[in-house]
């Protein structure tokens, strides 16, 4: 683990795994993007659909807020809805005045990209393949006062002990985590949502992963009232649309939470199903970090950037891992999905490994 402030990016922060599957991709199995399959479930377009007769009057988010309040027993002070989670990293980069802003990587790049275009410098700590890209808090500057981390963190799948995040936590700083996975986690453990014991924090969460709305864009904000005030003051008006808000109190529900569960506990069958069908590839000079706990895995191997383009000849797109800050080019993230599906990849991986 080591600290890099080497001021440049290095790395390509705005692509997404959706690039995989854009124009000549929209035809292959995609392994790229992290959405759950299947989703959103008949139920839950029903609920959308009937909030489209309100259109004609603008947004009104608070009981969406209230129900989202309610569903981590916190005040609707320490809510904020937002265009997805991607929204939430823009106001925190724009409203907060931070000095030293750290970025622990490999992760998710929206937030380092978002404060370096609102001009702030940023510094990154670079978790290793062999400590298993586990965080030691030691190797966070004390004098951060902005540190940005995902749990479970994406790509690499591992999930941090709440214990050792909150260590990252101390008055004066703001200690954002990134939960837009921690719904896929059985019983969400190790989720710090919710939490008011803990200096500074801010959980920000996506309701987009689960229940496949990212062309909706709703997640939200959990954070002292008075961080949630100056976000809320960067936020342009109405932010959340009718059809989002509908979805943001439908998805906090019990029967919502209850099937978002059962999700979850089919997720970890499946990428144990996956994990066993890589293994078998180990000799072949295949790698994958572990314990995974998200929805996806993320594989090393030597030339893996021509392995992922045999892939899209054999109708599988996976997303390349060089873009993400500590990582190279061999590796690449792969979703999980049903076994009829990973079972397909598998047999396509076997003939790109050359």
């Amino acid at each position: 683990m080591r600290t890099d402030d080497t001021g440049g990016p290095g790395h390509d922060l705005r692509h997404h795994g959706d690039a995989e599957v854009r124009d000549d991709g929209a035809a292959l199995t995609d392994l790229a993007v992290n959405v759950r399959a299947d989703t959103p479930p008949v139920w839950l377009r029903e609920e959308i659909a009937r909030s489209l007769s309100s259109l004609a009057a603008y947004p009104d988010g608070r009981a969406a807020r209230a129900a989202v309040a309610a569903r981590h027993g916190l005040p609707v002070e320490r809510v904020l809805l937002t265009a997805g989670a991607a929204e939430a990293f823009v106001l925190l980069a724009r409203a907060l005045k931070v000095r030293r802003p750290v970025v622990v990587h490999p992760q998710f790049t929206e937030p380092e990209a978002a404060l370096r275009d609102a001009g702030h410098s940023v510094d990154r700590v670079l978790l290793r393949e062999e400590d298993g890209f586990r965080l030691d808090p030691a190797a966070v500057p004390e004098d951060a006062d902005l540190v940005v981390i995902g749990n479970p963190t994406n790509p690499t799948s591992v999930l941090h002990p709440a214990g050792v995040v909150t260590q990252l936590a101390h008055p004066g700083r703001v200690l954002v985590v990134d939960e837009a996975f921690m719904d896929a986690v059985p019983g969400e453990r190790e989720a710090l949502a919710g939490r008011t014991d803990v200096p500074g924090l801010v959980v920000l969460r996506s309701l987009t992963k689960t229940w496949g709305l990212a062309g909706l864009r709703i997640g939200y904000v959990l954070a002292p009232s008075e961080i949630i005030a100056e976000l809320e003051r960067a936020q342009p008006l109405w932010p959340v649309s009718t059809p989002a808000l509908a979805a943001a109190e439908a998805c906090v529900t019990s029967r919502a939470l209850a099937e978002a569960g059962h999700a979850a506990h089919r997720i970890a069958a499946d990428r144990a199903h996956l994990l066993a069908g890589l293994a078998e590839f180990a000799s072949r000079g295949v790698r994958v970090v572990q314990p995974a706990e998200g929805p996806f895995v993320l594989v090393g191997m030597a030339g893996a950037a021509a392995v992922r383009r045999r892939l899209r000849d054999l109708g599988y797109a996976v997303r390349r891992g060089d873009t993400f800050p500590g990582l190279g080019a061999e590796w690449v993230r792969v979703a999980v999905r049903d076994r009829g599906t990973a079972n397909g990849f598998l047999k396509a991986l076997s003939a790109a490994l050359r």
